[in-house]
């Protein structure tokens, strides 16, 4: 007997992961494609291919196909979706897989077909697009087919969605090109400014998973990691220690960026959806919700009790998955697509 194995896939910028219906979360690895500038050849995918990040010699390019949560190079990124496609199958079948896809919701309309062709091509039989806030919802518990108000804010690698849920429906979404990515880069502009040092892309994502935060208090500005980069003018390896007061720092524009944004749906959300979000709670998913101090933050500034989804990594790919079992809202995604 073959079974036809249906999943779901958060195509990010900064990872892919699929939900294997009945399964789980089969794949969680970079997006990065490494190739061989010459040849074009393909060398690796995901997590063997970040490795290689930075440390490259110069005929070969690791390359992340997705920017700002939407494809930037075609073919490489149908190559990537291939690759995660086959490594989630794990029996063999002769049965296409359904596959629904979270796609950002300011996404255009060629953005969109492109993805819709990319899991077509990587061998899909029928590829659905869900709006990654409604995705990311779904994944993380919240009931969003009934006649109530929910406010989900899903920080990612490209970008911050935001968005009021209501009947299985958006009511009104934002989403803004600010998010972990940015975060990154201001680290490494931070440190570049002050100290002189140049560090790698690699190194700034570690420094804000281990000490970055957004709240002053004395546990984050005690915090403390040491960074290796090139110094600007010796051209030599140097070694710093940077503090979880100098990172707040440098994130502070961008997360000033993701506050506002979120303030703004709140203050454009119908006033009968409001009154249950502020019962409920704003929901907030993504890897920016595991910024020390997030949940503080959101709530000092909205007013409104924070909730961080449990496992918030995988919201949108599980959400993405989960929706095959949701037919009103396949239903609508079917007609959209």
């Amino acid at each position: 007997m073959f079974f036809r194995q249906d999943m779901g896939i958060d195509l990010g910028t900064a990872n892919t992961l699929v939900f294997l219906r009945g399964s789980g979360v089969a794949v969680n690895e970079p997006s990065v494609v490494a190739i061989d500038s010459e040849s074009q050849q393909i060398l690796q995918v995901g997590l063997e291919a970040k490795k290689m990040v930075g440390k490259t010699p110069a005929n070969i390019i690791a390359i992340r196909p997705l920017k700002d949560g939407v494809i930037a190079d075609y073919d490489i990124a149908l190559a990537m979706v291939k690759y995660f496609i086959e490594r989630a199958s794990t029996r063999f079948t002769l049965l296409k897989p359904r596959v629904v896809i979270g796609v950002p919701s300011g996404a255009t309309e060629v953005e969109r077909k492109a993805l819709t062709d990319a899991g077509l091509e990587a061998g899909a039989k029928k590829v659905f697009l869900i709006e990654e806030p409604m995705a990311s919802a779904i994944g993380a518990g919240l009931d969003v087919e009934e006649p109530n108000g929910n406010m989900i804010v899903d920080i990612g690698g490209g970008t911050t969605e935001i968005a009021v849920i209501s009947l299985g429906s958006i009511v009104l979404s934002n989403s803004i090109r600010v998010a972990g990515d940015e975060l990154d880069e201001s680290i490494v502009q931070y440190i570049k400014e002050k100290y002189r040092l140049v560090i790698g892309e690699k190194t700034a994502e570690r420094v804000k998973i281990e000490i970055g935060n957004v709240i002053e208090s004395d546990e984050h500005d005690s915090l403390e990691t040491e960074v290796i980069g090139l110094d600007l003018n010796s051209g030599l390896p140097r070694k710093v220690k940077v503090t979880g007061a100098e990172i707040r720092e440098a994130i502070r524009e961008p997360v000033g960026k993701i506050i506002e944004a979120v303030k703004v749906a709140v203050e454009n959300t119908p006033p009968e959806l409001v009154s249950d979000i502020v019962h409920h709670g704003i929901t907030v998913a993504g890897g920016g919700s595991l910024l020390k101090g997030m949940k503080t933050l959101l709530e000092n500034e909205t007013g409104i009790t924070v909730n961080i989804a449990e496992d918030p990594l995988t919201c949108v790919a599980r959400g993405a998955g989960s929706v095959l079992e949701k037919v009103s809202i396949l239903e609508r995604l079917s007609r959209g697509s």
